[in-house]
């Protein structure tokens, strides 16, 4: 009974005509970007131009490491057990050779799966562990981060 009160609109007439529609606008095209991030860069030129640089000047300056002696190289891993199939990795050696990590990528991807590994007095490295595998958006920052935690892990800094 409450519908009755109600009252309906009244039936649209064939001959009625919508009203006419504005032109749609065109839409602005999107500047291209100028820069893009720097872990959208190839891998080599990331690792060689931004990484290795970062960690070079992390571990120099705010842990005092002269001597560290960065390379990125195409290598097997060299852990008994692996397969010899070649990866690319970053080693990083210092204390005359002493001291030694290695960040193999699995891919030739920073978002890829990684491995680390470390090993002192020029033996083979007998640990292998994964590397940032449950970060999902991989940083520069965060990369030298987990480098510099790692390596502090293992006590090899002044500070430790």
């Amino acid at each position: 009974m409450a519908d009755e009160s109600i009252p309906k609109a009244p039936a649209a007439k064939p001959d009625d005509q919508a009203p006419a529609k504005a032109p749609a606008k065109e839409k602005k095209a999107k500047p291209p970007k100028a820069e893009g991030k720097l872990e959208d860069k190839p891998f080599a030129e990331f690792i060689e131009q931004h990484f290795l640089p970062a960690v070079q000047t992390v571990l120099a300056k705010e842990e005092g490491l002269d001597d560290l002696q960065l390379s990125f190289e195409t290598q097997p891993i060299k852990i008994v057990g692996i397969d010899q199939d070649s990866y690319p990795q970053v080693i990083g050696r210092w204390a005359n050779g002493n001291r030694q990590f290695n960040i193999a990528f699995l891919e030739e991807s920073i978002s890829g799966p990684k491995i680390y590994s470390f090993a002192t007095n020029g033996a083979t490295p007998s640990t292998i562990e994964q590397f940032m595998g449950d970060e999902r958006r991989i940083t520069l920052d965060l990369m030298v981060l987990y480098v510099l935690q790692r390596i502090k892990g293992q006590k090899w800094l002044k500070g430790n």
